[in-house]
């Protein structure tokens, strides 16, 4: 058999358990459809002071970054995002990456190997378990959010002589629930392991001025390692690491994906220093506060079928179906009705809990929200219309 037929059968096993993904053009979706998909829970990546930050940077700097900057050096709009970035985290330093998965799988093999062993919650985001897995270390997940397990675990580990690093998200991408941080924490202090959080779903929607739900709880101080993106609620691209200058030198000589990787172009660091700027302002916190009422809009008015069983009160709304020939049957009745909200199945979830994720922003209108709830209630009572 040769690549091909067997790639090809793989692909038909994958059509029969409705688990085949095709892409398509954005711009090929119909205009007319409501997009509860994105991430973009701000409504950032349209912003005008973000385009034309990145307008101003590629016009004065070009449009690539020619090298990675360990050969070429760093330009100055990198360090001040760094610099600022860091403040913002309340912590001593930070480092940029190309993307959270690249600052995931540089980072996690940075600090752990073989003899050590890292502890993931089950429904840690694929970058991180990749990471584990890539690092050489030891891997053992706890049941999600589950502190009894994840104590017990460390209860067994703390005896060893390896290094424990706890892996967490602070808001879960897929459920949109919270970490147990405090709890994590005091675990993890009394262990002597460190710990990770990924804030890529939390970053500029909690806390004062939108640092992430670390900074809200007022934890800042104890979580050694900070990850996470621009590519959610900062309408940008790219990844980061915040915590203490001793780490991020560190990773600047082992952590392989940043060494190795060309840096990211002018213009989208000038969108990121841009972001970083406009949600820690007024504008910011009124942005949050428009996402929090169409967070409270949406729940109050979805039908009770489905009230029943959110849980979050994140910008991420699963709507679990169970089935992933369930879901994308719903998902297709949906889009007929207007609304783009693809079905999340495995392997991104795990079986039997295929979801239609509904994502919100500040940049969505209550009419547009009352609409997909009355859509919803449709959909629930004749799916197969």
């Amino acid at each position: 058999m040769n690549l091909d037929q067997a790639l090809r059968a793989e692909l038909t096993a994958l059509e029969k358990a409705h688990l085949r993904r095709i892409l398509q053009a954005a711009d090929e979706l119909p205009a007319k459809l409501l997009n509860f998909a994105a991430n973009d829970y701000l409504g950032l990546s349209r912003h005008p002071a973000l385009i034309e930050a990145a307008r101003q940077a590629t016009a004065d700097r070009g449009t690539g970054a020619r090298a990675s900057r360990l050969v070429t050096g760093t330009d100055s709009i990198v360090l001040k995002l760094e610099e600022e970035l860091a403040s913002w985290k309340e912590k001593e330093a930070a480092l940029v990456f190309t993307s959270g998965y690249a600052a995931a799988l540089g980072t996690v093999p940075a600090l752990v190997g073989k003899g050590d062993t890292v502890v993931l919650d089950k429904l840690a985001h694929a970058s991180l378990i990749d990471a584990a897995r890539l690092s050489g270390a030891t891997v053992r997940t706890f049941a999600h959010n589950n502190t009894g397990r994840l104590e017990i675990l460390l209860q067994k580990l703390s005896s060893g002589k390896g290094r424990i690093l706890i892996v967490t998200e602070s808001i879960f991408s897929m459920d949109g629930d919270a970490a147990p941080l405090r709890q994590i924490i005091e675990l993890k202090d009394h262990h002597k392991a460190w710990l990770l959080v990924d804030e890529a779903h939390a970053t500029g929607l909690y806390g004062i001025t939108g640092a992430g739900l670390i900074a809200e709880m007022g934890l800042s101080s104890r979580v050694e390692i900070v990850m996470g993106t621009f590519s959610k609620a900062l309408g940008s691209v790219g990844g980061y690491i915040a915590g203490s200058q001793t780490l991020i030198d560190w990773l600047v000589n082992r952590a392989r994906s940043f060494i190795y990787s060309t840096a990211l172009p002018p213009g989208v660091i000038a969108v990121s220093r841009a972001a970083v700027d406009l949600v820690r302002k007024p504008e910011g916190a009124s942005l949050r506060a428009q996402l929090r009422e169409n967070i409270t809009r949406f729940q109050s008015g979805l039908p009770a079928p489905w009230k029943k069983q959110i849980a979050t009160s994140s910008a991420i709304q699963p709507l679990i179906c169970g089935e992933a020939s369930t879901a994308l049957r719903l998902a297709t009745v949906l889009r007929k009705k207007g609304f783009f909200i693809p079905a999340i199945r495995y392997p991104t979830v795990p079986r039997n809990s295929a979801r239609l994720r509904v994502t919100l922003s500040a940049a969505h209108t209550k009419k547009e929200i009352d609409a997909l709830n009355n859509a919803l209630a449709t959909v629930h009572f004749d799916s197969s219309s």
